[in-house]
């Protein structure tokens, strides 16, 4: 982020504005850039200058985008994570980071057990470095570059506080940025593959996105947005703190969700812009219904999820604005979008167009294009592409096609006047939310309580949600468990609490294919039966 800062650090010391507006108010950018220089010393190796990979608490406060102008003060490279991570989600992420710091609230470290899993990760983060041996030599102290154990205590100077009582501490030795391979950013993926994934982004990346959403949505320099998506998401990160620092101007953000609290923020901060989930815009346009739109509020990028278009244009007119429906991942950052400018049918019943510079097809199952009009495995190419996952404290190249593009995971149609329509998915996944739901992950950890015999976990659909969770359930002779005794146990096995099943249903049996499959499509049809027959659409248990 460094030339990012740079450039947004000579416009503050032009002139000072509001750099951001968060839950305890409104922030300038010296002050903000104050705060940035006295932590940017930690973000450094005290006794070789090195800068460090920072495990950060990124919540949607002042103190992500200081920590972001103190990361690119230092060249230093940010590991985000969300507060609400479980520790099994922080144990992955160290493992796959490797971090040399780590920057959280007090109780964050106390729950995740920081310091501990910090001692660990020690041990091999500088062994993991991506780069030549030479370049790693340059990379490390010199009693390491010479081939001679590290002193464990190096370098390591007792926990500090920093950002006003959060809590720094740093590992013994640092691994150095060279083993990003010119990576900035890792932000953690929601764990569509049953454990959250460490994406590697660069700056350039960045830059590209957010260019080409000025371009889309009309942006001027020095307006405000807003982040609501956690900005421990890599696309809120990117659209977000990246972006308001490219625009150099305001950021309004919240930590909490409240949709009427947020629409007044909104007016009071003369936002243009924000992006969201389909949930957050349809509350917010029913928040816009009930109490009025904020002024000025020109667009609105949704995406993330099912999205029905009869229910976001009501919340589009609502809140007098133009929602743009897009597709991107965090691999690949908001890679395509609508015009404000195209009619209703574009903007909200299909998928936009790609970036300028950026390429979406569909492929069959030899990895042959398809033609327009029929469906294909997507697959992307352009200057947003992530440079791989975390791995072992370095950055795994990402495995992508002789012509290199990269899977997605999705289904899609290219149309015929260049928008495309994204119609399902190649695995099966819930988003609820927003959030991307691995079914397997669900249903391993369902089928490990000893009343279950099978589980087999589908989505429903939901007005609000996109989708919510349900599981048919099997149960062992004798056994009875309802959903209570099934999310007890998920507790007390760690796993992330979004990824709980709401409804749940007891089966003599799961629907299966001619060969003994579960049959995923049939599941579906009798969950939703199920769930019809019941009095009241709240999460619950069914016989």
């Amino acid at each position: 982020m460094q030339q990012l800062v740079a450039d947004w650090v000579g416009r503050v010391e032009a002139g000072d504005f509001v750099a951001i507006a968060d839950d305890a108010g409104e922030h300038r950018a010296r002050w903000v850039l104050a705060r940035a220089r006295e932590l940017a010393p930690l973000f450094a190796d005290p006794a070789t200058g090195q800068p460090r990979t920072v495990l950060l608490q990124a919540d949607n406060s002042w103190r992500t985008l200081a920590a972001t102008v103190a990361a690119g003060l230092t060249g230093a490279v940010l590991g985000l994570v969300n507060r609400h991570s479980t520790a099994a989600e922080i144990g992955y992420a160290v493992d796959d980071i490797r971090p040399d710091a780590a920057l959280a609230a007090p109780d964050a470290w106390a729950e995740w057990e920081l310091a501990a899993r910090l001692h660990s990760a020690a041990g091999s983060a500088a062994d993991s470095a991506a780069d030549s041996a030479a370049d790693q030599a340059a990379d490390r102290p010199p009693d390491q570059a010479a081939g001679r154990p590290p002193d464990e205590t190096a370098g390591r100077a007792p926990d500090q506080t920093a950002l006003a009582g959060w809590r720094f501490g740093a590992t013994g030795r640092t691994a150095g940025t060279r083993r990003w391979a010119g990576g900035c950013v890792i932000g953690l993926t929601s764990g569509s593959s049953g454990r959250p994934k460490g994406v590697v982004q660069t700056e350039a990346a960045f830059r590209y996105a957010g260019r080409c959403t000025i371009e889309a949505n009309r942006l001027r320099p020095g307006d405000a947005i807003a982040a609501i998506v956690p900005l421990s998401a890599t696309a809120a990160y990117c659209f977000g703190v990246a972006l308001a620092l490219q625009l150099g101007g305001p950021l309004v953000t919240a930590n909490r969700w409240r949709p009427d609290d947020l629409l007044a923020r909104f007016d009071r901060g003369q936002v243009r812009w924000v992006m969201c989930v389909p949930t957050m815009a349809l509350q917010l346009g029913r928040s816009a219904a009930e109490h009025g739109a904020p002024a000025g509020l020109r667009s609105m990028t949704v995406g993330g999820g099912p999205m029905d278009a009869a229910a976001l244009q009501r919340a589009e007119q609502a809140l007098d604005t133009r929602i743009l429906r897009v597709f991107g991942m965090s691999e690949c950052l908001g890679h395509t979008t609508p015009s404000p400018d195209d009619p209703v049918r574009l903007r909200l019943g299909r998928d936009g167009r790609p970036f300028p510079g950026t390429e979406v097809r569909g492929v069959d199952a030899t990895g042959a294009p398809v033609p327009v009009g029929v469906p294909g495995r997507a697959q992307v190419r352009g200057p947003s592409l992530f440079l791989g996952y975390a791995r072992d404290g370095a950055v795994a190249p990402v495995q992508l096609t002789a012509d290199g593009f990269f899977g997605t995971g999705d289904l899609v149609v290219r149309n015929t006047d260049g928008t495309l329509s994204i119609v399902g998915r190649e695995k099966d996944m819930i988003i609820r939310g927003g959030r991307n739901i691995d079914v397997v992950e669900v249903e391993t950890a369902v089928a490990s309580h000893p009343g279950v015999s099978q589980a087999c976990v589908v989505p429903l659909p939901d007005p609000e949600l996109g989708e919510r969770i349900a599981v048919l359930v099997v149960p062992e002779p004798g056994h009875a468990p309802d959903l209570d005794d099934l999310l007890a146990h998920l507790r007390v096995l760690g796993l992330a609490k979004s990824k709980w099943p709401e409804f749940a249903f007891r089966v003599d049996a799961l629907p299966q294919t001619k060969v003994g499959k579960v049959a995923r499509a049939a599941a579906r049809d009798l969950a939703a039966a199920l769930h019809a027959d019941q009095p009241a659409a709240t999460p619950s248990v069914a016989q």
